[in-house]
């Protein structure tokens, strides 16, 4: 890899899915939060046209030149892996209208493929440090769009949440063909997460509840409404600083999951074991079926629950609410 001096530097934060999930896929709202888990990513210049891309946490590399990949570490999924970084890169440089090589280095501390938006808070944090370093001004209406493009290469149809809460950061509320409603919480958020260390296929998992919807459209419609429900009244629990209640609304809405036939053995283990410990509500947070789960807890329960989602089997971290978003900053 090729030394610069001039280098850029940005961070993104991850995300959790507060209420809501697999509702909004059918236009109901779905409460979001941007929490204190970052990518980060390091851009600097090359004296050729190559794109280099190292990501230290996934364990990859590899160089793009001239339409080619050229294998670095990581075998033959490490182009998979990257593909979505070079798109973010090479989308940035058009805009800027330059042509130029890169080195890029990731280092993230979020969990991938556990439904925290790893992808998307690498795009972002790729984008705004390239931008930075071509001397591009971009808003971060701008990072956002050029982020749900890369996004697009990971998944198919995203719903450009992820790309969003990166961005900006906070709480937002989110229904499908709507605007982003920003929501202010007038008590402080403190929540673990809890991940299972299953693997799943979010586009499985959609398919699955589509299907169950269309076999038995009078049962589930009625949850899926239900889900929606649960969404409007924690947002209007968040506003109120009301935590108890929003932990409640937690539990309901975990229950209404499993009922669609999304949560699992592991994910149950964690919610129950949270729970037991003095947690004011848990659930499954993302597509479910694996990858991790959320508990709302106050300052004097924390390591309480953090060591029970431990002894239950799961990895326990504590998450923030991040309001900043996006951040870049120059290095020498």
């Amino acid at each position: 890899m090729e030394e610069s001096t001039l280098k850029a530097t940005a961070s993104a934060p991850a995300k959790i899915i507060l209420c809501g999930e697999h509702a909004v896929v059918f236009y109901e709202p779905a409460i979001v939060m941007a929490i204190d888990k970052q990518a980060y990513v390091t851009v600097e210049a090359r004296s050729d046209q190559a794109i280099y891309i190292k990501s230290r946490n996934l364990g990859v590399s590899g160089r793009y030149e001239r339409g080619r990949f050229k294998l670095g570490v990581g075998g033959g999924a490490a182009k998979s892996k990257l593909d979505p970084i070079r798109i973010a890169v090479e989308k940035t440089l058009e805009l800027a209208e330059k042509k130029m090589g890169l080195n890029v280095l990731v280092d993230s501390d979020i969990p991938v493929a556990a439904g925290l938006g790893s992808s998307a808070a690498v795009a972002v944090a790729t984008i705004a440090a390239t931008g930075k370093l071509l001397e591009t001004s971009l808003s971060k209406e701008k990072i956002c769009s050029i982020a749900y493009e890369a996004e697009k290469t990971v998944h198919e149809q995203p719903s450009g949440i992820d790309n969003y809460i990166s961005t900006y950061g906070g709480i937002t509320i989110f229904r499908r063909g709507e605007k982003f409603t920003p929501l202010e919480a007038r008590a402080n958020v403190i929540l673990v997460i809890g991940n299972t260390k299953v693997s799943r296929s979010t586009g499985l998992l959609v398919r699955h509840v589509s299907e169950l919807k269309e076999a038995y459209p009078k049962v589930i419609n009625p949850i899926i409404k239900a889900i929606g429900r649960i969404s409007v009244s924690a947002a209007n629990a968040l506003q109120d600083g009301e935590l108890k209640r929003l932990g409640e609304l937690m539990n309901v809405n975990h229950g209404l999951l499993y009922a669609l036939g999304v949560s699992s053995e592991e994910l149950d283990q964690l919610v129950y074991a949270a729970r037991r410990a003095g947690a004011l509500g848990a659930k499954l947070t993302g597509a479910g079926g694996g990858g991790c789960m959320i508990a709302l807890v106050t300052p004097d329960k924390l390591e309480k629950v953090r060591r029970a989602i431990r002894r239950a089997g799961g990895i326990a971290m504590l998450a923030k609410k991040n309001d900043r978003g996006v951040q870049v900053w120059e290095e020498k």
